[in-house]
């Protein structure tokens, strides 16, 4: 296996794969300007859910993310033309990084995707071809790669898909619940509107969605299921594409099918005026154990992430500890209501909290069935009132509905959220799911 692993390879599929990567970033940073979703996530809100531990993460002010995600579609450019590469990467990776952070309002697991991606790319010599840097920057133009690069790439793809796959096998799934409640919107679609209504069709979309998750990539790891594979992945994320809206993931998925062909053919297909001149094959590579460990480490983490919530007491579909980083997509819809009440000090009345007064409509959406985001909110308005050298308990009545089945209550009213820490690692007291007192069906 060691061996194996510094074997030289075809870099070719790595090469066409930074150049995707390049325009999928510029079209992901641009077109969220473009979109407004830089001004309702990051510039609007008075107040953001950064992840818990990274305060120091804020928005610039004034129209600055503007000007920050211009400089992330810059990098973008520069990645698909190879030019400064590595400074690009790593620039992107922070910034990118910087923005999955701050904000948790807008979370989505393929912006956790195209963070590891940029990480990963940071070390990978995807600039050795066909990019600026080695046309007019001097750096030494390469056509092989250690067979590492390609070993890391498909096994964190294996990694997401099978996770994906494991997480929905669960009742609400299963029975097509999921598949109804996501499609119930979509009747508007031209075409395929009325189509994605009828019964037989959630079917489809359950027990498809399960096996393309599951099979995706063993299917285009053996020869003689690739071609089939390759034409139902473009079907599939295509489809996503279309029906879910979900920017640039389908078509950074289906920039993955290049790892997946032979690599000759890569660079047949793709710039075959430049084939290599190399008639046997290259040198292996040097063996490193830093790169082993590196990539040891990276996968146990990756492996880690989406299973810590069974080392945390409770229903993760409920209480959410441990859903993010977990690969858990579009598995659950919650709806439902929180109502905060503060109780000034020396006081027995309770006040209502005018939740539009602090956060947007989006926000306040969010909010529901998330207990991370209403035990941040208690400490903001926690902190709002010190400042007036006010002191506060917090507490809140809420019922959330989950997958518009169970109705249950999320916190445990009786309990001062303005008081309590939140556990990183274990389950939080006052965070509920459903049982025979407290829930309705």
């Amino acid at each position: 296996m060691k061996r194996w692993l510094f074997q030289a390879t075809d870099n070719s599929p790595l090469i066409i794969f930074r150049i995707l990567f390049g325009f999928l970033i510029l079209c992901e940073s641009w077109g969220a300007i473009a979109t407004g979703w830089v001004k309702r996530v990051l510039i609007d809100p008075q107040f953001t859910f950064h992840f818990i531990g990274f305060d120091f993460l804020q928005p610039l002010p004034g129209n600055g993310m503007y000007f920050y995600f211009v400089i992330m579609g810059i990098c973008g450019i520069c990645i698909m033309l190879g030019s400064f590469y590595r400074i690009a990467t790593i620039a992107f990776a922070l910034l990118w990084g910087s923005v999955y952070l701050m904000q948790k309002s807008a979370y989505n697991n393929h912006y956790y995707l195209l963070w590891l991606l940029a990480i990963i790319m940071c070390f990978l010599p995807a600039h050795k071809d066909l990019s600026f840097d080695v046309s007019k920057r001097g750096v030494e133009k390469k056509e092989w790669m250690p067979k590492w690069i390609w070993f890391f790439i498909v096994a964190q793809l294996f990694i997401v898909y099978t996770f994906a796959a494991i997480a929905k096998i669960y009742p609400d799934w299963l029975d097509g619940t999921v598949a109804r409640n996501l499609m119930s919107s979509k009747s508007n679609l031209p075409l395929v509107g009325e189509l994605l209504q009828q019964s037989w069709t959630h079917q489809v979309i359950t027990w498809f969605g399960i096996l393309f998750d599951l099979l995706i990539i063993p299917a285009l790891l053996w020869k003689p299921t690739r071609k089939i594979a390759f034409v139902l992945a473009v079907f599939f994320h295509l489809y996503n594409s279309f029906v879910l809206q979900i920017g640039i993931f389908p078509y950074l998925a289906l920039g993955f099918m290049l790892f997946f062909f032979p690599s000759e053919k890569i660079r047949k297909w793709f710039y075959p005026k430049v084939a290599k001149t190399q008639k046997t094959k290259a040198a292996p590579f040097p063996y490193s154990k830093l790169v082993i460990s590196g990539i040891s480490i990276w996968l146990l983490l990756q492996v880690g992430l989406p299973l810590r919530h069974w080392l945390i007491e409770g229903n993760v579909l409920y209480t959410e500890e441990g859903h993010r980083l977990s690969w858990r997509m579009m598995l659950r819809s919650k709806s439902g209501y929180n109502h905060f009440f503060i109780q000034k000090e020396g006081s027995k009345n309770k006040e209502l909290v005018n939740l539009k007064a602090y956060l947007t409509p989006k926000q306040i959406r969010s909010m529901i069935g998330k207990p991370d985001m209403i035990w941040q909110f208690a400490q903001h308005l926690k902190q709002a009132y010190a400042e007036k050298k006010i002191s506060i308990k917090v507490f809140v009545k809420n019922k959330t509905t989950v997958n518009q089945k169970t109705t249950y209550t999320l916190i445990d009213p009786k309990v001062d959220l303005a008081t309590v820490s939140w556990q990183y690692f274990k389950h939080n007291h006052w965070v509920l799911e459903p049982s025979k007192n407290n829930s309705t069906n």
